[in-house]
């Protein structure tokens, strides 16, 4: 007898549309972030910026992020998730719109706040309608489709943006993104279908006792440690990627683009082979298995010098194989441990966590990264490839304990429907 995860449940076509839309906003707000760091060096130079004031840029939309998170915790699960979505979506692009006319670091950073008040939310609404709409065998293919942004993010929207922040300044590609993103949400708004079987489950009437009742899980709050420390690597390296390819790597501002075109193009192909095999086979090996193979290359990655660029993008595409590979599984797996009239609450908190955990870590890198001047090579980045180790480590364990649970989680409600069916 075949095991029923080799034969992955196929998506209706209304399942396939919402792939689209979630996967598209992911796009915009994904872009949106991404663009900070090909621009850094521009940034840097342009405002006259150290890598600590840099950090600070980009943990400010992640603080911001956070705090929305956990603030609209409690009413995540009150309302209809797609005008959730719209709301935040709206904000989000009104955020960005800001970055694109400020003129000044502390408007800047005030810009970057706003956006993350609305745009950190938008991944957790994401992921509970994912939760909704469908069932753990499909949530694998479902992330890897949605994670697709993120290389698409690379191969379209990054090298573009920086063509565009070239061509026409830093302001542009802010203004580039809010565009697209007031068109998806124009399309989400006719499109996609309300989302509230949520509210006939709700037990709790105060959104506060809502927010306490989901943090005081300790299942759930094994999940939110696990989710904290995986974003705490990719905030540290990111911000500072073009500064350490410009001024160590030696990578001319040309072949920037290309860098970054190289390496997203690699996830938009790997992403959904990985969401296929994370159905397939058990979601945690394929975690495990990325993981150390992150550790390698981030070792490699760090503690390079002058390098020729054919070499660069390899070890880049390389490395984006094992972030990428680890990021979709585990989204997977945690989606696994909340119960239904929870499942805003906890992406909400998920999120928030991450975001703040990761707002710390790029002030962190920020502090250990030294730049003596605009075109000295960056120091001690090596360092943050020693801490990554360290944390992956650590996540391996944590999310080896959130396999258990979903585990446990699943085989709870498959019994539930099978006394159900004996009753009946």
């Amino acid at each position: 007898m075949k095991d029923k995860n080799t034969q992955p449940t196929p998506f209706t076509s209304y399942q396939k549309l919402a792939v689209f839309l979630l996967a598209i906003t992911q796009f915009t707000v994904i872009l949106d972030f991404m663009v900070m760091s090909p621009m850094g060096d521009i940034l840097m130079k342009s405002l006259s910026l150290k890598p600590a004031s840099f950090g600070l840029v980009v943990s400010a939309y992640a603080f911001s992020a956070g705090i929305s998170g956990l603030l609209t915790a409690g009413f995540a699960d009150k309302f209809d998730r797609k005008k959730l979505l719209l709301f935040f979506y709206g904000g989000f692009i009104f955020g960005t719109i800001l970055c694109g006319i400020v003129n000044s670091y502390l408007l800047l950073v005030a810009a970057r706040i706003v956006t993350g008040l609305f745009g950190g939310v938008i991944g957790s609404i994401s992921m509970a309608i994912v939760a909704d709409l469908f069932s753990l065998q499909q949530r694998g293919r479902v992330m890897g489709f949605i994670q697709m942004g993120f290389g698409a993010s690379q191969i379209l929207g990054i090298p573009i943006g920086l063509y565009i922040a070239n061509a026409w300044g830093w302001h542009a590609p802010f203004l580039w993104v809010a565009g697209m993103a007031g068109i998806i949400a124009i399309v989400i708004a006719t499109k996609l279908e309300p989302i509230n079987k949520h509210l006939a489950v709700q037990t709790d009437k105060s959104a506060f006792r809502h927010l306490i009742h989901t943090i005081a899980k300790k299942d759930y709050r094994v999940g939110f440690t696990a989710t904290a420390l995986l974003s705490i690597g990719g905030f540290m390296l990111m911000p500072f990627g073009s500064a350490f390819a410009i001024n160590n790597l030696k990578i001319t501002e040309n072949q920037l683009p290309m860098l970054f075109m190289i390496a997203g193009l690699s996830t938009l192909i790997i992403m959904p082979l990985i969401g296929k095999l994370s159905d397939r086979i058990d979601k945690y090996k394929i975690f495990a298995f990325a993981s150390l193979w992150t550790i390698v290359m981030v070792l490699i990655y760090t503690n390079l010098g002058v390098t020729p660029f054919a070499i660069v993008a390899t070890i880049n595409v390389l490395m984006m194989m094992g972030v990428m590979g680890r990021m979709v599984p585990s989204t997977a797996l945690v989606t696994a441990i909340p119960e239904m009239q929870d499942r805003g609450a906890f992406m909400s908190i998920n999120s928030s966590l991450q975001q703040i955990a990761g707002g710390i870590a790029a002030a962190f890198a920020g502090t250990i990264v030294i730049q003596n001047n605009k075109f000295s090579p960056l120091q001690h980045y090596d360092t943050l490839g020693i801490i990554i180790v360290c944390i992956s480590i650590t996540s391996m364990f944590l999310m080896y304990r959130v396999d258990k649970l979903g585990k446990k989680r699943s085989k709870e409600k498959s019994d539930a429907i099978s006394l159900t069916m004996q009753e009946v």
